[in-house]
């Protein structure tokens, strides 16, 4: 921990597995105190009880109602939220456009977006208690490029980009920062939701040759939560292999 970083309550959404769990014990790891946020009870417990400090809650982050109340349980626990990270999230299916199944849009666009709209609003309303907060949301590379046979990943992670920078810009004279990370492919679990086909496809889209680590994300995201960001709002931040657009 630097000479200025202060001891956080940090939320982690999705942090029973995925990118959540290794952003969540980085965080940790720097002395923060972690509220895992995930729809699986044993998961979330069991991940929770691999880090120092840290306490589970299970959570649906695509319900508003659940999420001000376990907002209010983690503050009432914890203390006054400083940083939320919105990791949950899913691939959805892989289809061509034309039969690309509706059913499918609306669960990926409710789970990727809508609740990153929820967690984020909830925690804005905190940090806005104390003035201080960070806030970085994981959106992905197909937000800027989109992937074909992708269109509701594609398109909620467009959304993800357009609503940080709407709010960074919007809370910018205040202390609080929101910026978000677009990783390419990573390795983690949401990986084996792909067919063979797709993740050689993603994979040699990526200049570098390989799959991103979840370390490499999570490194990234730390400073991002960290009291250092201190100028950078409202911003994205590839995790790409050098497959960043723009």
């Amino acid at each position: 921990m630097t000479e200025k970083e202060t001891p956080r309550v940090a939320v982690v959404t999705g942090g029973a597995g995925g990118l959540g769990f290794p952003i969540a014990a980085r965080l940790a790891a720097k002395g923060h105190k972690v509220a895992l946020w995930d729809i699986n009870r044993e998961s979330v417990e069991e991940a929770a009880a691999k880090l120092p400090g840290a306490k589970g809650y299970v959570v649906d982050v695509t319900d508003a109602a659940a999420v001000d109340a376990a907002m209010k349980d983690v503050v009432a626990d914890m203390g006054p939220l400083g940083i939320l990270v919105t990791g949950a999230g899913h691939n959805g299916p892989v289809e061509s456009f034309a039969k690309y199944p509706l059913d499918g849009w609306r669960f990926v666009m409710s789970l990727n977006l809508d609740a990153v709209f929820i967690c984020c609003q909830a925690a804005v309303r905190e940090m806005l208690k104390t003035g201080y907060g960070r806030i970085v949301n994981i959106a992905s590379i197909a937000g800027k490029e989109g992937n074909p046979n992708a269109v509701a990943y594609s398109a909620s992670k467009g959304g993800v980009i357009a609503l940080t920078k709407s709010v960074g810009k919007e809370l910018a004279t205040t202390e609080i920062r929101v910026n978000c990370v677009t990783p390419a492919a990573i390795e983690t679990e949401m990986m084996n939701q792909l067919t063979p086909e797709f993740r050689a496809y993603v994979t040699a889209k990526i200049p570098v040759g390989r799959l991103g680590q979840a370390d490499e994300v999570a490194a990234l995201v730390s400073w991002l939560a960290s009291e250092e960001c201190s100028f950078s709002t409202g911003a994205v931040f590839d995790v790409s292999g050098g497959r960043a657009t723009y």
